[in-house]
């Protein structure tokens, strides 16, 4: 068994207990707090956009920033030239909670994408309620019917999807959703090794009108540029800012600003 499926595993099982403690129907009849921002807009700008990662720890690199502040980091980022923030919402894997969405809300003004490893409606509904303003889907993760009918669902509530596959075998699936937005993880969820070279391969069998989002392996501003030379509109970038223990200014080297 894989990584990917000792995760679906236990979240089948989290989301499970989360509903018999708090059932949908009472996340539906409750008041989203914060109007939802653009996130795609965010990422449409001109020129490469980055997706901040907040990410405590993960599978492949163990604790990365164990006692990350999430709001600290927030306004670090978004000081630096983040064009969103991405929460890690997975606790038992990346040490994440639903709480840090609200935590962020509060301090920054950048739309927030929930990643987290989203396998039913309530996490959709949980997700809006929280105030996120985007969610990840991985095509790798669930059948192509299910992620469907969440795109959907998500959509309907206003929310923007970022679909995102390890394998290029899910691209025609995945276009046949129209999504705005793609991202490309070039982590392989079975060894958890990154290839970047993978950017390039798939680029072509991406939909022509979505934004496209390159994920994993970026570390340095060559990284950004070469993604930026074969098409990609925007990176997702966590575990190389994290580590360096000061997200922010890592940020800023990274896009080759003035760190703020």
């Amino acid at each position: 068994m894989n990584i990917l499926e000792k995760i679906i595993l236990h979240k089948q099982e989290e989301v499970k207990e989360r509903s018999r403690v708090t059932p949908i129907e009472r996340i539906k009849g409750s008041q989203r707090l914060y109007a939802i921002r653009d996130f795609r807009s965010s990422l449409s700008r001109y020129g490469m956009q980055i997706i901040a990662e907040i990410k405590r720890r993960s599978p492949s690199s163990g604790d990365i920033m164990a006692d990350a502040d999430p709001a600290a980091v927030a306004k670090a980022y978004e000081q630096n030239g983040a064009a969103a923030i991405s929460i890690l919402t997975d606790q038992e894997y990346f040490g994440g909670t639903l709480e840090f969405i609200q935590q962020v809300k509060e301090v920054s003004e950048l739309p927030i994408l929930r990643k987290d490893f989203i396998i039913s409606e309530y996490q959709i509904w949980e997700s809006f309620q929280a105030g996120a303003d985007a969610i990840l889907l991985i095509a790798d993760a669930i059948d192509i019917e299910l992620l469907s009918e969440l795109y959907n669902l998500a959509s309907g509530l206003g929310l923007h999807v970022l679909v995102e596959t390890h394998n290029p075998e899910y691209l025609e699936a995945i276009t046949i959703l129209n999504p705005e937005i793609v991202g490309i993880n070039c982590r392989n969820l079975k060894t958890m090794e990154t290839s970047v070279e993978w950017f390039e391969e798939v680029f072509s069998k991406l939909p022509k009108d979505c934004i496209k989002v390159a994920e994993s392996g970026i570390n340095l501003p060559i990284d950004l540029a070469n993604i930026s030379q074969i098409g990609y509109d925007a990176a997702l970038v966590g575990t190389s800012l994290m580590k360096t223990g000061n997200p922010g200014n890592a940020l800023a080297k990274i896009l080759m600003r003035v760190p703020a």
